[in-house]
């Protein structure tokens, strides 16, 4: 493959990621259409069956949400709502150059995810515009992104560790709270990453729980919940919509690490 080619490649990746409309290939994903694929498909025109009982499993695709209801979207985690931060949040975030909400240019922006091509943490992870897939086992539950394939364990019932490693993912322990809710706690994060794409900063307290509700059988509500005393003076909750994609192979997505070397950069 020549320089030229991987070079283009890689810059397709990296607009995606930088919020740049592309069109993308999803290899690995057969008898899908390009528009179901490649975009948010039109909800069915039936009703959806009812969720099924203690099962969140299946691949997921970021969807709309109920009308009146704002989920995340873009960079931030609810549009319009600034994150309460404390004056170490604060001093930290006046650090930060984000090129996804519009304030910096590609060529000036220090995110973490387009400079250094660092794994996003989460939750910021949820922001990347790739599915990710649920699956389940009698003792842990799993979840497996497209965009570079990160993984993360969910023992059911597991205890946290006094003193984890700090991750980029963070270690995490999840449990049932009803026959359609799925709750995860995650600690153990280093400070590498944002919390989202507006730059908003964390410490390495940060602690985020996520509750997986099935609505119906088509649809998935997920609530996140930040709480980190350095940074927030609250725990700061957003929430967004998933729709189920039967049939969906998760691709291959990586980050090719080249995003400032794009012409006009």
């Amino acid at each position: 493959m020549t320089t030229s080619m991987r070079q283009m490649m890689g810059h397709t990746a990296a607009a995606a990621v930088a919020g740049v409309v592309v069109t993308c290939v999803a290899f690995g994903t057969p008898g899908v259409s390009a528009q179901g694929r490649g975009g948010r498909a039109a909800g069915p025109a039936v009703a959806s069956k009812p969720a099924p009982v203690r099962d969140v499993s299946g691949v997921w695709m970021k969807g709309r949400a109920p009308e009146g209801v704002k989920q995340f979207d873009n960079a931030e985690w609810t549009p319009g709502v600034i994150a309460p931060l404390t004056p170490w949040g604060l001093a930290e975030k006046a650090k930060s150059k984000p090129n996804n909400s519009g304030e910096f240019q590609l060529h000036e922006t220090n995110d973490p995810v387009l400079t250094r091509c660092y794994p996003p943490g989460v939750p910021r992870v949820y922001f990347h515009p790739y599915p990710f897939q649920m699956i389940q086992t009698p003792t842990e539950m799993l979840q497996v992104f497209e965009y570079d394939h990160f993984l993360r364990r969910f023992p059911i019932g597991g205890q946290l560790p006094a003193d984890p490693d700090l991750l980029w993912m963070g270690t995490s322990v999840g449990r049932w709270v009803n026959d359609t809710t799925f709750e995860t706690t995650t600690i153990g994060f280093n400070t590498k990453t944002w919390l989202d794409r507006a730059g908003t900063p964390h410490s390495d307290a940060l602690k985020v729980t996520e509750r997986f509700r099935r609505v119906n059988f088509d649809r998935l509500e997920l609530t996140v919940t930040m709480d980190d005393p350095k940074a927030l003076t609250k725990p700061w909750t957003a929430t967004g919509y998933f729709e189920l994609r039967p049939g969906w192979v998760l691709g291959e997505i990586s980050c090719s690490g080249d995003y400032l070397e794009w012409p006009g950069a």
